[in-house]
């Protein structure tokens, strides 16, 4: 497919580096405490790190016999604060060639599987508001979790907003490309640092070194 109507980024490892895998573990482990649970099962806070369902959750916060909302409710105010805080310290920076994207005549957006407000956050603390045309991330409730992708919802909702039929979908996870093909867009990986050596069991459209390479990409 060439001739995008729209070219839409996922964010943490695309845009800005992604969370700490540490700093994803504490907030979570403080969200137990918040709720009561003082030593939770590592298996299942990696479960919340990795990213759980709402099946999941529901059945691990009955182990706890805690309240899931009141659980989740916790565990995304703890979590986005640790987010908010490692921006504004400079451990989490905007990759360099964000910037190259605004040279993309055409439609742009963000899709990402992180909270809403926290992509809005990242927009305004790097100045990039100018740069996109839409953005979507997902609400802080436990029904978001089933819409994550590889789910379209997101993607979808985009799309819709942007009026775009054919669009490439820029992403740095298997759940990214899975995601874009389910929606009917063609998909680039993108291999930085954290993910150069990683094996895909879908084969994207494109991969790509850096966004500088988009523009040749999208007018192909």
């Amino acid at each position: 497919m060439t001739g995008y109507d729209a070219v839409l980024f996922d964010n943490d490892g695309v845009l800005v580096e992604p969370p700490a895998h540490e700093t994803a573990v504490e907030a979570t482990r403080e969200a137990f405490e918040a709720v009561g649970v003082r030593d939770p099962d590592q298996a299942h806070v990696d479960d919340v790190v990795r990213g759980t369902t709402v099946e999941r959750l529901r059945e691990m916060c009955a182990v706890y016999d805690v309240d899931v909302e009141a659980f989740w409710r916790a565990r995304e105010r703890l979590d986005e604060r640790s987010q908010f805080e490692k921006f504004e310290s400079g451990s989490r920076a905007l990759y360099d060639d964000v910037q190259s994207v605004t040279n993309l005549d055409r439609p742009r957006g963000v899709v990402s599987n992180n909270h809403h407000s926290t992509v809005a956050f990242v927009l305004d603390f790097f100045g990039l508001r100018h740069a996109f045309d839409t953005y979507h991330g997902r609400e802080k409730s436990v029904e978001s979790l089933d819409l994550k992708k590889p789910n379209t919802h997101y993607l979808d909702r985009a799309l819709a907003e942007l009026g775009a039929e054919s669009a490439l979908y820029v992403g740095d996870s298997e759940s990214d490309v899975r995601a874009a093909h389910r929606a009917g867009l063609d998909s680039a990986f993108v291999r930085r640092p954290h993910c150069r050596d990683t094996t895909l069991s879908v084969a994207p459209t494109h991969e790509i070194d850096s966004l500088r390479e988009l523009a040749a990409v999208t007018d192909a």
